[in-house]
């Protein structure tokens, strides 16, 4: 067996597997292109990009460990994502990564090519790294042929219930979801137990989890501290605006979060931080993106890559919030030494929708609580003239 084989099904799973290259690469003793400390990228000077059309420095794939390693794309059927991942895909081709880009959910028969197409490079690869160990797609693949090394990225804050659940030896379900097995979960739940143990450690398999989430490893995996530096070498120091700048989530989306009293509570940061600019989920329907522009006047900005590279490529506020969500963990680490302060609100009971469990709750809480310690904590109080802003 030979080979590194990458599966990634978002644009922050295709980011994550790139900085995994760039740790296992400085790890092993590769250098940086000169210049390329924190803060500064190759041949360029403060609050400018080192792309024009997507150029990464002057060499391709200066210091990624690249010679065995092919990214398998399993695109999804929404634009937005879709988008965000050929412009991903472009920047690991342009840093010498070998890409596949694989229509995973295009029709009738499309699981069955993609099994036959991917079936030789997973049988020959030694390691198989994911970003998402709750997808269906991934699961199937890794219940078919398992590695003898087995790598989870960042993807969200799926990481963090992963290493939750793995050393608890639950069967794996999202936070979001209530855990009920309805007839599909039965049909596939042979799959998910079988997913389950090729995702263990075991001593045939190692397990190495690559996160910048504060996750604790479970029995017999490896934890390997993801910090961006691949991200802040070839991006920034990004120029910083007066004013803040909101991140948004998908928490309605997910049914998590009652619509209007998101967009209350997005109106009342607006106001209270003077933000002018509200960067979308690309998972966040046009119409609520719609009415939040309308009844707060933000700017809607419908980013073209990660969140992380574009606040590392600039401009970017001074203050940058968000609700519970990745980013209060990675903004922190991707604009390390850039002076932009990033602070997190606080979802409040109040909003959540009545079917939303208790599970889903603390684990919204734990994301706030564990947010770095240069994070603020937002709290807000909405009353019918004012909203109020209490920091913790």
């Amino acid at each position: 067996m030979t080979g590194q084989l990458a599966f990634v099904e978002s644009p922050v799973q295709l980011l994550n597997v790139l900085e995994w290259a760039h740790a296992r690469t400085s790890a092993a003793g590769g250098h940086e292109a000169p210049g390329t400390s924190p803060g500064a990228s190759p041949g360029t000077s403060p609050g400018t990009s080192p792309r024009a059309g997507f150029n990464l420095g002057t060499r391709a794939g200066a210091g990624l460990a690249l010679d065995d390693l092919t990214l398998v794309v399993l695109s999804p059927t929404d634009p937005m994502s879709r988008g965000q991942l050929r412009r991903m895909a472009q920047l690991a081709r342009d840093e010498g990564v070998t890409v596949r880009w694989q229509e995973a959910r295009d029709g009738r028969g499309s699981l069955a090519r993609t099994l036959r197409d991917l079936a030789p490079l997973l049988r020959a690869a030694e390691r198989v790294i994911v970003g998402d160990p709750f997808s269906r797609y991934v699961q199937l693949l890794l219940t078919l042929f398992g590695p003898r090394h087995l790598t989870v990225v960042d993807d969200g804050t799926a990481t963090m219930e992963y290493a939750a659940q793995l050393a608890r030896g639950e069967r794996l379900v999202r936070w979001h979801r209530r855990g009920s097995r309805g007839p599909r979960e039965l049909v596939l739940a042979p799959v998910s137990a079988a997913a389950r143990r090729r995702l263990a450690p075991t001593h045939r398999r190692t397990v190495e989890i690559f996160t910048s989430l504060p996750v604790e490893a479970p029995p017999g995996t490896t934890v390997t501290p993801h910090t961006f530096a691949w991200t802040r070498a070839r991006f920034g120091p990004p120029r910083l605006t007066r004013g803040a700048d909101l991140v948004g989530t998908s928490l309605v989306e997910t049914g998590v979060v009652d619509p209007d009293r998101y967009v209350e509570a997005v109106a009342g940061l607006a106001r209270g931080h003077g933000a002018t600019r509200y960067f979308a989920h690309r998972r966040e329907s046009t119409e609520k993106l719609h009415r939040i522009a309308v009844e707060t006047g933000l700017e809607i900005v419908r980013p073209d890559l990660p969140l992380e590279l574009i606040a590392r490529r600039g401009p970017i506020g001074r203050t940058v919030v968000s609700f519970p969500s990745t980013v209060v963990h990675t903004l922190p680490l991707a604009l390390a030494g850039t002076g932009v302060k990033v602070a997190v609100c606080a979802v409040r009971p109040e909003w959540l929708r009545e079917n939303v469990s208790a599970r889903a709750q603390g684990f919204l809480a734990g994301v706030t609580g564990t947010a770095a310690h240069e994070v603020d904590r937002l709290t807000v109080h909405a009353t019918p003239a004012v909203e109020r802003f209490e920091f913790g």
